[in-house]
């Protein structure tokens, strides 16, 4: 069937620096949520004012895309770190950046992940309401440290079926209280197809990459089993990292096209190709019949605004591989996967949504 939406975005938006300082400053709870309160109607008041027919909040009650799921558990130490390089379009960062945490205890849900986010979006949003979550599949690649996760899961498999539970009640809460479309927010699947990310599964964590991949793909589609709704709209977003305009990742889709185009039960990719980084468009050969590819053509992490007829371009090189009808655009990333946002201000990233809009309008006539 084609594409529900043709104008789409991943879900993370600047914050404001006046709720980055209210957070630096250790605002109270009810503070803090006016603030959040105020400005997550704004930003639906411009996803409005754009043409957007899918509305988020930003994701402007989370420190990070994945803090929802910190938050609501039990069992993680954010006290220990691990080094990360990651990539700028200078070269490597100087000062690599730090992943926290290591899970230290069986994981313990507190509360729901994103229940109070969505029903506020949900009762102020003039259209449907996309709710992002991030994969199962992100935690163990981060937070199993060898020398100490062993103690309380043995394997990362271990570790990976007591999260999996989470995220499945979760999807399916969001579905049975009306969330249209729930994506899932996977960047770990870029170890699969980045030479020196594979062997780091192999030869740090002591994993086979390609069953390591399978079973990243039995674990997604645990999650969303059960979750179809008519109207619902699953997605996956899968991206190569996204930290201040920096990335960790690099390659095509190329080594795990077949399998996870094929294998993985959603109705939507949201797939990075804004730079060389990413590839060919041939991979999408593998995109099952009626199945929606959003090409995430737009950059959130370079200020430079492409033009409408660059992405025309582009859209009609990918229509080879999937029929035009199953297409849509979107920037390639969130525009602040972390609070602290890429290096862009926030009129770049409204001139970024409005062209991802205006793209979509020249291509379909509509969003």
């Amino acid at each position: 069937m084609p594409a529900k939406y043709r104008a789409d975005h991943i879900g993370s938006l600047l914050r404001p620096a006046e709720l980055l300082q209210a957070r630096n400053a250790n605002y109270d709870t009810a503070q803090l949520r006016a603030l959040e309160d105020k400005h997550i109607l704004r930003v639906i008041e411009r996803q409005k004012e754009l043409g957007f027919k899918i509305f988020t909040d930003g994701e402007f009650r989370r420190g990070n895309f994945m803090s929802d799921f910190n938050d609501a558990v039990e069992g993680i130490d954010e006290g220990v770190a691990v080094a990360r390089t990651w990539q700028t379009e200078a070269g490597a960062s100087p000062r690599p950046s730090m992943v926290p945490g290591t899970v230290v205890a069986k994981i313990k849900q507190n509360r729901r992940l994103t229940g109070y986010e969505f029903a506020f979006v949900q009762q102020h949003s003039p259209g449907d309401v996309k709710v992002t979550l991030p994969t199962a599949n992100q935690f163990p690649a981060i937070y199993y440290k060898k020398g100490i996760s062993e103690k309380v899961y043995p394997t990362y498999s271990d570790f990976l079926l007591d999260i999996v539970p989470i995220i499945k009640a979760e999807i399916q809460a969001l579905v049975n209280e009306g969330a249209q479309y729930v994506q899932i927010d996977a960047p770990r699947y870029s170890y699969y197809i980045d030479p020196k990310w594979r062997s780091y599964v192999k030869n740090e964590m002591g994993l086979d990459p390609d069953q390591a991949l399978d079973e990243a793909i039995r674990a997604d589609n645990a999650c969303l089993e059960g979750a179809k709704r008519p109207g619902v709209i699953l997605a996956i977003h899968l991206c190569r990292g996204n930290n201040r305009s920096q990335w960790y990742a690099e390659g095509g889709y190329d080594a795990i096209a077949e399998k996870l185009f094929g294998r993985l039960n959603v109705d939507a990719f949201l797939l990075e190709y804004e730079s060389e980084r990413a590839g060919t468009f041939e991979p999408l050969r593998f995109v099952p019949r009626g199945k929606t590819v959003v090409l995430g053509l737009v950059s959130s992490k370079l200020a430079k605004l492409e033009s409408v007829d660059q992405l025309v371009r582009r859209i009609e090189e990918a229509s080879k591989y999937v029929p035009l009808e199953n297409l849509a655009v979107s920037p390639q990333c969130g525009f602040a996967s972390t609070m602290e946002g890429n290096l862009l201000t926030e009129d770049q990233q409204w001139q970024k949504l409005r062209l991802v809009v205006d793209t979509a309008r020249k291509v379909w006539g509509s969003v």
